[in-house]
Protein backbone atom coordinates (compact mmCIF):
# COMPACT_ATOMS: atom_id res chain seq x y z
CA UNK A 1 0.00 0.00 0.00
CA UNK A 2 1.50 3.30 -0.81
CA UNK A 3 1.35 5.97 1.46
CA UNK A 4 2.76 9.75 1.97
CA UNK A 5 5.99 9.99 2.70
CA UNK A 6 7.08 11.15 6.05
CA UNK A 7 10.29 13.51 6.35
CA UNK A 8 11.21 11.81 9.54
CA UNK A 9 10.58 8.13 7.21
CA UNK A 10 12.06 7.48 3.84
CA UNK A 11 10.58 3.84 4.11
CA UNK A 12 7.01 4.84 5.45
CA UNK A 13 6.01 4.82 1.60
CA UNK A 14 6.94 1.13 0.94
CA UNK A 15 4.92 -2.36 1.29
CA UNK A 16 5.98 -3.71 4.34
CA UNK A 17 7.98 -6.44 2.89
CA UNK A 18 10.11 -4.05 1.00
CA UNK A 19 10.72 -2.12 4.29
CA UNK A 20 11.50 -5.09 5.85
CA UNK A 21 14.07 -5.65 3.17
CA UNK A 22 15.58 -2.28 4.03
CA UNK A 23 15.95 -2.42 7.53
CA UNK A 24 17.73 -5.45 7.23
CA UNK A 25 20.35 -4.06 4.71
CA UNK A 26 21.39 -1.25 6.80
CA UNK A 27 22.20 -3.14 9.29
CA UNK A 28 25.07 -4.46 7.00
CA UNK A 29 24.58 -8.01 8.24
CA UNK A 30 23.51 -9.29 5.14
CA UNK A 31 23.71 -8.07 1.50
CA UNK A 32 21.51 -11.59 0.07
CA UNK A 33 17.82 -11.62 0.69
CA UNK A 34 15.80 -14.29 -0.96
CA UNK A 35 12.40 -12.58 -1.69
CA UNK A 36 9.15 -15.28 -2.03
CA UNK A 37 5.68 -15.78 -2.26
CA UNK A 38 3.32 -13.13 -4.27
CA UNK A 39 6.15 -12.18 -6.58
CA UNK A 40 4.49 -12.09 -9.88
CA UNK A 41 2.00 -9.56 -8.68
CA UNK A 42 2.19 -6.24 -9.37
CA UNK A 43 3.76 -3.36 -6.81
CA UNK A 44 2.69 0.21 -6.04
CA UNK A 45 5.97 2.87 -7.40
CA UNK A 46 5.79 6.47 -6.64
CA UNK A 47 6.11 8.74 -9.46
CA UNK A 48 7.61 12.20 -9.12
CA UNK A 49 3.64 13.96 -8.44
CA UNK A 50 3.20 12.15 -5.63
CA UNK A 51 0.43 9.52 -7.47
CA UNK A 52 1.53 5.93 -7.55
CA UNK A 53 1.40 3.51 -10.46
CA UNK A 54 1.67 -0.34 -10.47
CA UNK A 55 4.14 -2.22 -12.09
CA UNK A 56 6.14 -5.48 -11.88
CA UNK A 57 8.57 -6.78 -8.76
CA UNK A 58 11.50 -5.39 -11.02
CA UNK A 59 10.47 -2.68 -11.50
CA UNK A 60 10.03 -1.68 -8.48
CA UNK A 61 13.29 -2.98 -6.72
CA UNK A 62 14.72 -0.49 -9.82
CA UNK A 63 12.86 2.32 -8.42
CA UNK A 64 12.14 2.19 -4.90
CA UNK A 65 14.32 0.55 -2.78
CA UNK A 66 17.67 0.76 -5.49
CA UNK A 67 16.83 3.80 -7.53
CA UNK A 68 19.93 5.47 -6.27
CA UNK A 69 22.48 2.97 -6.64
CA UNK A 70 24.96 3.76 -9.71
CA UNK A 71 24.58 0.05 -11.52
CA UNK A 72 21.34 -2.35 -11.25
CA UNK A 73 22.11 -5.83 -12.97
CA UNK A 74 19.24 -8.25 -13.56
CA UNK A 75 19.89 -11.75 -14.69
CA UNK A 76 17.66 -15.23 -15.06
CA UNK A 77 18.37 -18.27 -17.40
CA UNK A 78 16.37 -16.34 -20.30
CA UNK A 79 17.55 -13.11 -20.84
CA UNK A 80 20.82 -13.54 -19.24
CA UNK A 81 22.80 -10.66 -18.03
CA UNK A 82 21.36 -6.62 -18.33
CA UNK A 83 21.19 -3.34 -17.23
CA UNK A 84 18.42 -1.47 -15.66
CA UNK A 85 19.12 1.34 -17.92
CA UNK A 86 21.92 2.27 -20.63
CA UNK A 87 24.58 3.63 -19.27
CA UNK A 88 24.87 1.07 -16.76
CA UNK A 89 24.39 -1.43 -19.95
CA UNK A 90 27.38 0.35 -21.19
CA UNK A 91 29.34 0.49 -18.62
CA UNK A 92 28.46 -3.70 -18.14
CA UNK A 93 29.92 -3.89 -21.83
CA UNK A 94 32.64 -1.99 -20.82
CA UNK A 95 33.97 -4.40 -18.00
CA UNK A 96 32.92 -7.39 -20.06
CA UNK A 97 35.76 -6.45 -22.50
CA UNK A 98 38.20 -5.97 -19.77
CA UNK A 99 37.45 -9.69 -18.82
CA UNK A 100 37.85 -10.50 -22.64
CA UNK A 101 41.19 -8.98 -22.65
CA UNK A 102 41.94 -11.15 -18.98
CA UNK A 103 40.60 -14.16 -19.79
CA UNK A 104 40.78 -14.88 -23.70
CA UNK A 105 36.92 -14.55 -23.89
CA UNK A 106 34.65 -13.24 -26.60
CA UNK A 107 31.74 -12.40 -23.90
CA UNK A 108 31.31 -8.64 -25.44
CA UNK A 109 29.84 -9.77 -28.63
CA UNK A 110 27.81 -12.67 -27.06
CA UNK A 111 26.73 -12.50 -23.55
CA UNK A 112 26.69 -16.06 -22.17
CA UNK A 113 23.20 -17.32 -20.44
CA UNK A 114 24.19 -20.19 -18.94
CA UNK A 115 24.35 -19.62 -14.81
CA UNK A 116 27.74 -21.32 -14.69
CA UNK A 117 29.26 -18.55 -16.81
CA UNK A 118 27.39 -15.61 -16.29
CA UNK A 119 27.85 -16.44 -12.44
CA UNK A 120 31.36 -15.99 -12.86
CA UNK A 121 31.32 -12.58 -15.50
CA UNK A 122 28.92 -11.02 -12.63
CA UNK A 123 31.44 -11.64 -9.95
CA UNK A 124 34.50 -9.89 -11.55
CA UNK A 125 32.36 -7.08 -12.40
CA UNK A 126 30.83 -7.17 -9.12
CA UNK A 127 34.59 -6.89 -7.22
CA UNK A 128 35.70 -4.65 -10.08
CA UNK A 129 33.45 -1.75 -9.25
CA UNK A 130 33.34 -2.23 -5.61
CA UNK A 131 37.06 -1.80 -6.03
CA UNK A 132 36.14 1.38 -7.63
CA UNK A 133 33.29 2.68 -4.46
CA UNK A 134 30.32 1.94 -6.57
CA UNK A 135 27.05 0.99 -5.23
CA UNK A 136 25.51 -2.16 -6.76
CA UNK A 137 22.18 -4.36 -7.17
CA UNK A 138 21.88 -7.60 -8.77
CA UNK A 139 18.41 -8.81 -9.20
CA UNK A 140 18.57 -12.53 -9.93
CA UNK A 141 15.08 -13.92 -11.14
CA UNK A 142 13.41 -17.36 -11.29
CA UNK A 143 16.58 -18.62 -8.57
CA UNK A 144 15.11 -22.15 -8.32
CA UNK A 145 16.23 -22.76 -11.79
CA UNK A 146 19.81 -22.28 -10.54
CA UNK A 147 20.16 -23.25 -7.30
CA UNK A 148 16.89 -26.11 -7.06
CA UNK A 149 15.81 -27.98 -3.58
CA UNK A 150 16.94 -31.41 -3.50
CA UNK A 151 19.97 -33.67 -2.44
CA UNK A 152 23.24 -32.94 -3.52
CA UNK A 153 23.84 -35.97 -5.00
CA UNK A 154 21.53 -35.47 -7.35
CA UNK A 155 22.56 -31.91 -8.71
CA UNK A 156 24.40 -31.56 -12.20
CA UNK A 157 27.41 -30.45 -11.60
CA UNK A 158 26.74 -26.52 -12.68
CA UNK A 159 24.09 -26.66 -10.30
CA UNK A 160 26.72 -27.59 -7.62
CA UNK A 161 28.96 -24.90 -8.76
CA UNK A 162 26.16 -21.69 -9.02
CA UNK A 163 24.96 -22.77 -5.66
CA UNK A 164 28.22 -22.78 -4.36
CA UNK A 165 28.64 -19.46 -5.82
CA UNK A 166 25.91 -18.12 -4.00
CA UNK A 167 26.30 -19.20 -1.00
CA UNK A 168 29.60 -18.11 -1.23
CA UNK A 169 28.61 -14.67 -2.38
CA UNK A 170 26.51 -14.27 0.83
CA UNK A 171 29.70 -14.59 3.34
CA UNK A 172 31.80 -12.89 1.14
CA UNK A 173 33.51 -10.40 3.54
CA UNK A 174 34.17 -7.88 0.48
CA UNK A 175 29.95 -8.39 -0.98
CA UNK A 176 28.96 -7.95 2.78
CA UNK A 177 30.93 -4.53 3.96
CA UNK A 178 30.41 -3.05 -0.01
CA UNK A 179 27.49 -1.17 -1.10
CA UNK A 180 25.65 -3.94 -2.73
CA UNK A 181 22.49 -5.72 -2.47
CA UNK A 182 21.72 -9.52 -4.00
CA UNK A 183 18.20 -10.07 -4.60
CA UNK A 184 17.15 -14.02 -5.30
CA UNK A 185 13.27 -14.42 -6.68
CA UNK A 186 11.37 -17.15 -6.29
CA UNK A 187 7.81 -18.14 -6.21
CA UNK A 188 7.89 -20.94 -2.97
CA UNK A 189 10.75 -20.96 -0.78
CA UNK A 190 10.71 -24.79 -1.14
CA UNK A 191 11.80 -24.95 -4.48
CA UNK A 192 14.91 -23.51 -3.55
CA UNK A 193 18.13 -25.18 -1.87
CA UNK A 194 17.35 -24.91 1.94
CA UNK A 195 21.49 -24.10 1.74
CA UNK A 196 20.50 -20.49 0.72
CA UNK A 197 16.96 -20.34 2.43
CA UNK A 198 18.25 -21.64 5.41
CA UNK A 199 21.48 -19.80 5.39
CA UNK A 200 21.93 -17.54 7.93
CA UNK A 201 23.46 -14.94 5.63
CA UNK A 202 20.52 -14.93 3.70
CA UNK A 203 17.41 -13.16 4.43
CA UNK A 204 14.08 -14.34 3.62
CA UNK A 205 11.63 -11.73 2.75
CA UNK A 206 7.92 -13.01 1.89
CA UNK A 207 5.85 -10.76 -0.02
CA UNK A 208 2.37 -11.22 0.74
CA UNK A 209 -1.33 -11.00 -1.32
CA UNK A 210 -2.56 -7.76 -0.84
CA UNK A 211 -4.68 -6.66 1.91
CA UNK A 212 -7.52 -5.50 2.06
CA UNK A 213 -6.60 -1.73 2.49
CA UNK A 214 -4.10 -2.34 -0.70
CA UNK A 215 -6.45 -3.98 -2.75
CA UNK A 216 -8.82 -0.38 -2.37
CA UNK A 217 -5.99 1.46 -3.63
CA UNK A 218 -5.22 -0.07 -6.43
CA UNK A 219 -9.03 0.06 -7.16
CA UNK A 220 -9.29 3.53 -6.56
CA UNK A 221 -5.88 4.16 -8.76
CA UNK A 222 -7.19 1.67 -11.73
CA UNK A 223 -10.50 3.25 -11.77
CA UNK A 224 -8.47 6.46 -12.34
CA UNK A 225 -11.24 9.03 -11.54
CA UNK A 226 -14.01 6.64 -13.90
CA UNK A 227 -17.19 6.56 -11.96
CA UNK A 228 -17.09 2.66 -10.17
CA UNK A 229 -21.07 2.74 -10.48
CA UNK A 230 -20.51 2.84 -14.02
CA UNK A 231 -19.17 -0.62 -14.00
CA UNK A 232 -20.09 -2.34 -10.77
CA UNK A 233 -23.06 -2.61 -8.70
CA UNK A 234 -20.64 -3.65 -5.77
CA UNK A 235 -19.36 -0.42 -3.88
CA UNK A 236 -15.62 0.35 -3.83
CA UNK A 237 -15.34 -0.73 -0.13
CA UNK A 238 -16.98 -4.13 -0.45
CA UNK A 239 -15.34 -4.49 -3.49
CA UNK A 240 -11.95 -4.78 -1.64
CA UNK A 241 -13.08 -6.83 1.06
CA UNK A 242 -15.13 -9.66 -1.28
CA UNK A 243 -11.68 -9.85 -3.50
CA UNK A 244 -9.40 -11.23 -0.62
CA UNK A 245 -7.17 -13.90 -2.06
CA UNK A 246 -6.69 -11.87 -5.20
CA UNK A 247 -3.44 -10.65 -6.78
CA UNK A 248 -3.33 -7.10 -7.80
CA UNK A 249 -2.82 -8.68 -11.57
CA UNK A 250 -6.36 -11.23 -10.89
CA UNK A 251 -7.55 -7.72 -9.69
CA UNK A 252 -6.52 -5.79 -12.66
CA UNK A 253 -8.14 -8.38 -14.94
CA UNK A 254 -11.58 -8.35 -13.12
CA UNK A 255 -11.87 -4.40 -13.89
CA UNK A 256 -10.50 -4.36 -16.84
CA UNK A 257 -12.53 -6.71 -18.27
CA UNK A 258 -15.72 -4.88 -16.68
CA UNK A 259 -13.96 -1.83 -18.53
CA UNK A 260 -13.48 -3.04 -21.89
CA UNK A 261 -16.70 -6.18 -22.67
CA UNK A 262 -19.08 -4.04 -20.33
CA UNK A 263 -19.87 -6.81 -18.19
CA UNK A 264 -20.78 -5.36 -15.06
CA UNK A 265 -19.68 -6.72 -11.65
CA UNK A 266 -22.35 -8.04 -9.45
CA UNK A 267 -22.01 -9.94 -6.17
CA UNK A 268 -22.46 -13.53 -8.13
CA UNK A 269 -19.93 -12.30 -11.37
CA UNK A 270 -17.28 -11.61 -8.08
CA UNK A 271 -17.49 -14.38 -6.61
CA UNK A 272 -17.62 -16.85 -10.06
CA UNK A 273 -14.44 -14.54 -11.26
CA UNK A 274 -12.54 -15.12 -7.88
CA UNK A 275 -13.46 -18.96 -7.66
CA UNK A 276 -12.14 -19.15 -11.02
CA UNK A 277 -8.97 -17.17 -11.03
CA UNK A 278 -8.16 -18.43 -7.20
CA UNK A 279 -8.33 -21.97 -8.47
CA UNK A 280 -6.19 -21.59 -11.42
CA UNK A 281 -4.03 -19.74 -9.64
CA UNK A 282 -3.79 -22.96 -6.90
CA UNK A 283 -3.81 -25.16 -10.19
CA UNK A 284 -6.12 -27.77 -8.77
CA UNK A 285 -4.85 -27.61 -5.00
CA UNK A 286 -7.68 -26.71 -3.53
CA UNK A 287 -11.12 -26.68 -4.18
CA UNK A 288 -14.27 -24.17 -3.78
CA UNK A 289 -17.19 -25.14 -2.24
CA UNK A 290 -20.38 -23.55 -2.55
CA UNK A 291 -22.31 -23.73 0.56
CA UNK A 292 -25.78 -23.97 -1.07
CA UNK A 293 -27.41 -23.98 2.32
CA UNK A 294 -27.28 -23.05 5.76
CA UNK A 295 -27.48 -25.36 9.45
CA UNK A 296 -31.07 -25.31 9.00
CA UNK A 297 -30.48 -27.94 6.46
CA UNK A 298 -29.19 -30.28 8.41
CA UNK A 299 -31.28 -33.22 9.68
CA UNK A 300 -30.37 -34.31 13.21
CA UNK A 301 -27.29 -33.98 14.93
CA UNK A 302 -29.21 -31.17 16.96
CA UNK A 303 -26.07 -30.43 20.09
CA UNK A 304 -23.95 -30.47 16.67
CA UNK A 305 -25.66 -27.84 14.71
CA UNK A 306 -26.41 -25.88 18.12
CA UNK A 307 -22.60 -26.11 18.87
CA UNK A 308 -21.97 -24.78 15.27
CA UNK A 309 -24.40 -21.98 15.62
CA UNK A 310 -23.34 -20.36 18.56
CA UNK A 311 -20.05 -20.10 16.93
CA UNK A 312 -21.07 -18.63 13.72
CA UNK A 313 -22.99 -16.34 16.05
CA UNK A 314 -19.60 -15.57 17.76
CA UNK A 315 -17.53 -15.03 14.15
CA UNK A 316 -19.99 -12.69 13.04
CA UNK A 317 -19.28 -10.45 16.35
CA UNK A 318 -16.43 -10.67 15.28
CA UNK A 319 -15.15 -12.64 18.31
CA UNK A 320 -12.44 -14.62 17.20
CA UNK A 321 -10.27 -14.88 20.42
CA UNK A 322 -12.94 -17.22 21.49
CA UNK A 323 -13.58 -19.66 18.27
CA UNK A 324 -11.90 -22.98 17.95
CA UNK A 325 -8.96 -23.50 16.00
CA UNK A 326 -10.47 -26.22 14.79
CA UNK A 327 -13.29 -29.02 14.23
CA UNK A 328 -12.68 -32.89 14.10
CA UNK A 329 -15.90 -34.21 13.07
CA UNK A 330 -16.09 -37.87 13.19
CA UNK A 331 -18.78 -40.80 13.63
CA UNK A 332 -19.49 -43.77 10.87
CA UNK A 333 -19.69 -43.28 7.42
CA UNK A 334 -22.98 -41.79 6.06
CA UNK A 335 -23.84 -39.36 8.98
CA UNK A 336 -23.47 -35.75 6.78
CA UNK A 337 -20.22 -34.85 8.10
CA UNK A 338 -18.95 -32.56 4.46
CA UNK A 339 -22.77 -32.10 4.17
CA UNK A 340 -22.65 -30.43 7.70
CA UNK A 341 -19.23 -28.17 7.47
CA UNK A 342 -20.30 -27.07 4.26
CA UNK A 343 -23.23 -25.83 5.58
CA UNK A 344 -21.71 -24.31 8.90
CA UNK A 345 -19.42 -21.68 5.78
CA UNK A 346 -22.86 -21.01 4.42
CA UNK A 347 -24.54 -20.37 7.55
CA UNK A 348 -21.31 -17.63 8.58
CA UNK A 349 -21.30 -16.80 4.92
CA UNK A 350 -17.23 -17.21 4.60
CA UNK A 351 -15.31 -19.04 1.60
CA UNK A 352 -15.01 -23.03 1.91
CA UNK A 353 -12.37 -24.45 0.35
CA UNK A 354 -11.36 -28.35 -0.07
CA UNK A 355 -7.68 -29.89 0.51
CA UNK A 356 -7.02 -31.84 -2.93
CA UNK A 357 -4.38 -33.49 -3.87
CA UNK A 358 -1.18 -31.47 -3.73
CA UNK A 359 1.53 -34.39 -3.43
CA UNK A 360 3.50 -34.84 -6.35
CA UNK A 361 6.22 -37.72 -7.35
CA UNK A 362 8.60 -34.57 -8.01
CA UNK A 363 11.60 -33.94 -5.37
CA UNK A 364 10.07 -30.67 -3.72
CA UNK A 365 7.28 -30.31 -5.59
CA UNK A 366 5.13 -31.50 -3.03
CA UNK A 367 6.25 -28.92 -0.22
CA UNK A 368 5.85 -25.87 -3.08
CA UNK A 369 2.30 -26.70 -3.37
CA UNK A 370 1.54 -26.47 0.39
CA UNK A 371 3.10 -23.28 0.66
CA UNK A 372 1.05 -22.15 -1.81
CA UNK A 373 -1.60 -23.50 0.05
CA UNK A 374 -0.66 -22.02 3.12
CA UNK A 375 0.00 -18.24 1.31
CA UNK A 376 -3.77 -18.10 -0.02
CA UNK A 377 -5.32 -19.41 2.98
CA UNK A 378 -3.90 -16.26 5.37
CA UNK A 379 -5.26 -14.17 2.63
CA UNK A 380 -8.38 -15.47 2.13
CA UNK A 381 -9.15 -15.64 5.93
CA UNK A 382 -11.78 -15.82 7.05
CA UNK A 383 -11.90 -18.96 5.44
CA UNK A 384 -13.15 -22.70 6.76
CA UNK A 385 -10.59 -25.39 5.38
CA UNK A 386 -12.06 -28.98 4.95
CA UNK A 387 -10.27 -31.95 5.19
CA UNK A 388 -11.89 -35.19 4.14
CA UNK A 389 -10.79 -38.54 5.45
CA UNK A 390 -8.17 -36.55 7.20
CA UNK A 391 -6.85 -39.79 8.46
CA UNK A 392 -5.12 -41.37 4.77
CA UNK A 393 -4.68 -37.45 3.58
CA UNK A 394 -2.36 -35.91 6.12
CA UNK A 395 -0.22 -38.98 7.08
CA UNK A 396 1.79 -38.87 10.37
CA UNK A 397 5.08 -37.71 11.64
CA UNK A 398 6.71 -41.08 11.05
CA UNK A 399 6.15 -41.62 7.53
CA UNK A 400 8.79 -42.95 5.45
CA UNK A 401 9.52 -44.30 2.15
CA UNK A 402 9.81 -41.25 0.11
CA UNK A 403 12.69 -39.39 1.23
CA UNK A 404 11.61 -37.76 4.35
CA UNK A 405 8.73 -35.60 2.49
CA UNK A 406 5.35 -37.04 4.03
CA UNK A 407 6.85 -36.19 7.68
CA UNK A 408 7.96 -32.59 6.73
CA UNK A 409 4.72 -32.15 5.04
CA UNK A 410 3.20 -33.58 7.90
CA UNK A 411 5.21 -31.48 10.48
CA UNK A 412 4.50 -28.59 8.42
CA UNK A 413 0.56 -28.88 8.64
CA UNK A 414 0.71 -29.47 12.52
CA UNK A 415 2.73 -26.21 12.66
CA UNK A 416 0.77 -24.00 10.48
CA UNK A 417 -2.39 -25.40 11.92
CA UNK A 418 -1.27 -24.07 15.47
CA UNK A 419 -0.69 -20.94 14.67
CA UNK A 420 -2.59 -19.12 17.12
CA UNK A 421 -2.68 -15.68 15.07
CA UNK A 422 -4.98 -17.36 12.82
CA UNK A 423 -7.19 -18.23 15.78
CA UNK A 424 -10.96 -17.85 14.11
CA UNK A 425 -9.38 -16.51 10.45
CA UNK A 426 -8.64 -20.25 9.54
CA UNK A 427 -11.05 -22.57 10.82
CA UNK A 428 -10.05 -26.38 10.30
CA UNK A 429 -12.69 -29.30 9.53
CA UNK A 430 -11.26 -32.53 9.91
CA UNK A 431 -13.65 -34.89 8.83
CA UNK A 432 -12.92 -39.00 9.72
CA UNK A 433 -14.89 -41.97 10.48
CA UNK A 434 -11.89 -43.34 11.99
CA UNK A 435 -10.06 -40.77 14.64
CA UNK A 436 -7.88 -43.16 16.41
CA UNK A 437 -5.78 -42.97 13.10
CA UNK A 438 -5.58 -39.66 13.11
CA UNK A 439 -2.08 -38.72 14.83
CA UNK A 440 -2.57 -37.09 18.05
CA UNK A 441 -0.43 -34.04 17.04
CA UNK A 442 -3.23 -32.71 14.93
CA UNK A 443 -6.42 -33.31 17.10
CA UNK A 444 -4.80 -32.20 20.05
CA UNK A 445 -6.10 -28.56 21.91
CA UNK A 446 -4.45 -25.80 19.86
CA UNK A 447 -5.24 -27.37 16.39
CA UNK A 448 -8.29 -29.40 16.13
CA UNK A 449 -9.54 -28.78 19.71
CA UNK A 450 -13.25 -29.32 19.12
CA UNK A 451 -14.67 -32.96 18.32
CA UNK A 452 -18.27 -33.42 17.73
CA UNK A 453 -19.32 -37.09 17.13
CA UNK A 454 -22.47 -37.66 14.16
CA UNK A 455 -24.17 -40.71 14.74
CA UNK A 456 -27.27 -42.16 12.76
CA UNK A 457 -30.48 -41.07 13.68
CA UNK A 458 -31.53 -42.36 16.91
CA UNK A 459 -35.24 -42.05 16.98
CA UNK A 460 -38.21 -42.15 14.77
CA UNK A 461 -38.16 -38.77 14.94
CA UNK A 462 -34.53 -38.41 13.50
CA UNK A 463 -35.10 -40.97 11.17
CA UNK A 464 -38.22 -39.20 9.74
CA UNK A 465 -36.65 -35.73 9.78
CA UNK A 466 -34.19 -37.40 7.86
CA UNK A 467 -35.83 -38.83 5.33
CA UNK A 468 -37.42 -35.40 4.61
CA UNK A 469 -33.83 -33.55 4.24
CA UNK A 470 -32.56 -36.52 1.71
CA UNK A 471 -36.22 -35.80 -0.37
CA UNK A 472 -35.62 -32.43 -0.98
CA UNK A 473 -31.77 -33.02 -1.84
CA UNK A 474 -33.30 -36.10 -4.04
CA UNK A 475 -36.36 -33.76 -5.41
CA UNK A 476 -38.31 -37.28 -4.72
CA UNK A 477 -41.08 -35.63 -3.10
CA UNK A 478 -43.65 -38.59 -1.98
CA UNK A 479 -46.01 -38.49 1.21
CA UNK A 480 -44.98 -41.70 3.43
CA UNK A 481 -46.71 -41.20 6.68
CA UNK A 482 -43.86 -42.46 8.78
CA UNK A 483 -41.02 -43.50 7.24
CA UNK A 484 -39.10 -44.38 10.66
CA UNK A 485 -42.34 -46.99 11.21
CA UNK A 486 -41.85 -48.34 7.51
CA UNK A 487 -37.95 -49.11 7.84
CA UNK A 488 -38.48 -50.65 11.18
CA UNK A 489 -36.12 -49.27 12.82
CA UNK A 490 -33.67 -50.70 10.47
CA UNK A 491 -30.29 -48.70 11.37
CA UNK A 492 -30.23 -46.83 8.02
CA UNK A 493 -27.60 -44.19 7.61
CA UNK A 494 -28.69 -40.74 5.13
CA UNK A 495 -26.99 -42.68 2.20
CA UNK A 496 -29.20 -45.19 2.85
CA UNK A 497 -32.12 -43.65 2.67
CA UNK A 498 -30.73 -41.51 -0.34
CA UNK A 499 -30.74 -44.51 -1.93
CA UNK A 500 -33.71 -45.78 -1.28
CA UNK A 501 -35.53 -42.76 -2.60
CA UNK A 502 -33.38 -43.00 -6.17
CA UNK A 503 -34.59 -46.48 -6.28
CA UNK A 504 -37.80 -45.42 -5.78
CA UNK A 505 -37.58 -42.91 -8.47
CA UNK A 506 -36.15 -45.29 -10.59
CA UNK A 507 -39.10 -48.02 -10.10
CA UNK A 508 -42.02 -45.49 -10.77
CA UNK A 509 -39.83 -44.53 -14.08
CA UNK A 510 -39.64 -48.13 -15.26
CA UNK A 511 -43.58 -48.22 -14.85
CA UNK A 512 -43.75 -44.98 -16.88
CA UNK A 513 -44.60 -42.83 -14.04
CA UNK A 514 -43.22 -39.87 -13.14
CA UNK A 515 -44.97 -39.56 -9.60
CA UNK A 516 -43.38 -41.74 -7.46
CA UNK A 517 -46.29 -43.09 -4.57
CA UNK A 518 -45.53 -44.32 -1.21
CA UNK A 519 -46.28 -48.42 -2.44
CA UNK A 520 -43.10 -47.48 -4.31
CA UNK A 521 -40.61 -46.42 -1.31
CA UNK A 522 -42.91 -49.70 0.75
CA UNK A 523 -41.84 -52.09 -2.18
CA UNK A 524 -38.19 -50.83 -1.77
CA UNK A 525 -37.94 -50.63 1.55
CA UNK A 526 -39.07 -54.52 1.41
CA UNK A 527 -36.33 -55.44 -0.96
CA UNK A 528 -33.49 -53.19 0.03
CA UNK A 529 -30.26 -54.55 2.13
CA UNK A 530 -28.31 -51.77 3.02
CA UNK A 531 -24.58 -52.82 3.07
CA UNK A 532 -23.76 -54.58 6.30
CA UNK A 533 -20.55 -54.22 7.93
CA UNK A 534 -21.67 -54.49 11.80
CA UNK A 535 -18.00 -54.52 12.83
CA UNK A 536 -16.77 -51.84 11.34
CA UNK A 537 -20.07 -49.71 12.18
CA UNK A 538 -19.65 -50.61 15.68
CA UNK A 539 -15.69 -49.75 15.34
CA UNK A 540 -16.79 -46.39 14.06
CA UNK A 541 -19.12 -46.06 16.86
CA UNK A 542 -17.43 -46.93 19.89
CA UNK A 543 -13.84 -44.42 18.52
CA UNK A 544 -16.07 -41.15 17.94
CA UNK A 545 -17.19 -41.75 21.44
CA UNK A 546 -13.93 -41.94 22.55
CA UNK A 547 -12.80 -38.70 20.93
CA UNK A 548 -15.60 -36.49 21.18
CA UNK A 549 -15.45 -33.57 23.69
CA UNK A 550 -18.62 -32.82 24.79
CA UNK A 551 -20.74 -35.62 26.79
CA UNK A 552 -24.13 -33.32 25.58
CA UNK A 553 -23.60 -34.82 21.84
CA UNK A 554 -23.55 -37.93 22.61
CA UNK A 555 -26.93 -40.31 22.51
CA UNK A 556 -28.03 -42.10 25.42
CA UNK A 557 -27.03 -45.31 24.85
CA UNK A 558 -23.91 -44.01 24.06
CA UNK A 559 -23.16 -41.89 26.88
CA UNK A 560 -23.87 -44.32 29.46
CA UNK A 561 -20.86 -46.69 28.03
CA UNK A 562 -18.20 -46.77 30.72
CA UNK A 563 -14.88 -45.91 28.66
CA UNK A 564 -13.06 -49.16 30.13
CA UNK A 565 -15.60 -50.79 28.42
CA UNK A 566 -15.22 -48.65 24.94
CA UNK A 567 -11.47 -49.45 25.41
CA UNK A 568 -11.64 -53.08 25.54
CA UNK A 569 -14.28 -53.63 22.94
CA UNK A 570 -12.63 -51.51 20.42
CA UNK A 571 -9.32 -53.40 21.07
CA UNK A 572 -11.23 -56.74 20.58
CA UNK A 573 -13.22 -55.38 17.31
CA UNK A 574 -9.73 -54.35 15.48
CA UNK A 575 -8.67 -57.81 16.24
CA UNK A 576 -11.16 -59.47 14.97
CA UNK A 577 -11.24 -57.43 11.66
CA UNK A 578 -7.22 -58.26 11.80
CA UNK A 579 -7.60 -62.01 11.56
CA UNK A 580 -9.93 -61.30 8.11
Amino acid sequence: MAKTKKKDDPLAHLPEWAQTLAKKYYTRTVSTFLVYGAVRDLQPISKDDDSVEFGPLKMFLQAELFGGRDHVIFYDRSSGIRAAVPESQQDLQRGLQGYDAMYGTDYAKTMPRDPGRALQILENYLRMRMTDGKSLAVVIDFAETLAPAGDLSHLSAEDRFVLATLVKWASDPQFLQGDLSIVLIVENLAEISPRLSRNPYVANIEILLPTEDERLDFVKSKLDGKKLNTISDVPVAALAKMTAGLSRINLDRVLTEAIESGVRITTEVLKEKKKELIQAECHGLLEFIEPPYGLDAVAGHAKAKTMLRNAAAALKKGRIEVMPMGYLLSGPVGTGKTFMVTCFAGDIGVPCVKFLNFRSQWQGVTEANLEKIFNLLKALWPVAVMIDEADAFLGNRDASGDSGTSSRVFASIASFMGNTEFRGKIIWFLLTCRPDNLPIDLKRQGRAEEHLALFYPQSDAERDELFKAMQKKTKVLVEVPSFAALSKHANLSGADIEAVLVRSKFRAVTDGREQVTPADVEAVMKDFVPPSYPLEIELQNLVAVQECTSRELLPENFAKLERDYITRRVKEIKGLLAER
